[in-house]
């Protein structure tokens, strides 16, 4: 029997490029959207082009008993789940005392609930069966103090800590969790134009989604607990706790054109 990845967010962006890697590695998939329309289109897109098995389910994930519904279905359906992908997650650049409380509640939600929920459930579910793998995203942006993505970067930063604590209460049982801290990203999500976009990906300061999916899914077989991508990165983390405060003020003035 093929084992099976469960991929959340797996209907666009990062989350597709999770799906379509492992597809091509020979797993099934049992992939997780709140993008109805997109989700059924990649399930058959991923069934066609690579020949295996696809399970989806249209979810909001920031539903309390999401993780226990997905669970459910895992054991229902008799999946032999070896892979779980917390992928999903939003992204906003805005001040917080300008931001709807709502916007707020659902990066809370998604990042802190939902990773923390899911770890739980299926990290307890593998244990059982020995052996597993569970890949967390977090973000460069966890070790940066900076407004406008004072929401985003505190979440990321827990989703960090909190699955490095994971990797030693679980490893003993087979599992590991590893959390991926990628900086830049060449997706559409930072509304840069095209030519900018692969100006930054030939200069290395953003990284090709599919580039990133690869070095992530390397570290997770490696059992790491986390991981910076991309060489020029590591030293921008250090960088990153040591910036003065007028560097930042000076950013401020710049970047509102940004936020959203």
């Amino acid at each position: 029997m093929s084992k099976y990845a469960l991929v959340t967010g797996a209907s666009s962006g990062i989350g597709l490029c999770y799906a379509k890697e492992l597809a091509s590695r020979g797993y099934n998939l049992f992939i997780v959207s709140i993008q109805e329309k997109e989700l059924a289109d990649t399930a058959e897109m991923l069934r066609n082009t690579y020949g295996i098995v696809v399970h989806s389910m249209y979810m909001d994930l920031t539903r309390p008993d999401a993780a226990d519904i997905l669970l459910r279905y895992v054991e229902d359906n008799e999946l032999d789940l070896e892979i779980l992908i917390n992928n999903a997650g939003v992204f906003f650049f805005n001040n917080l005392i300008e931001t709807p409380w709502k916007r707020v509640e659902v990066m809370l939600d998604l990042h802190i609930k939902t990773v923390t929920r899911m770890t739980q459930l299926f990290g307890a579910w593998m244990a059982k069966r020995k052996h597993g793998y569970i890949l967390n995203m977090s973000s460069m942006s966890a070790w940066m103090a900076m407004p406008g993505i004072n929401i985003y970067n505190s979440t990321k930063a827990y989703i960090l800590n909190f699955s490095r604590s994971m990797w030693y209460e679980l490893k003993p049982h087979g599992v590991t969790v590893t959390a991926i801290c990628p900086g830049a990203i060449d997706t559409g999500l930072y509304g840069l134009a095209p030519n900018l976009r692969r100006l930054a990906v030939r200069l290395q300061v953003s990284m090709p989604p599919e580039k990133l999916v690869r070095k992530a899914l390397k570290a997770m077989f490696r059992k790491k607990k986390s991981v910076v991508p991309g060489w020029i990165n590591g030293p921008f983390v250090f960088l990153c706790k040591h910036v003065p405060d007028w560097v930042v003020f000076l950013l401020m003035k710049h970047i509102t054109k940004f936020m959203k």
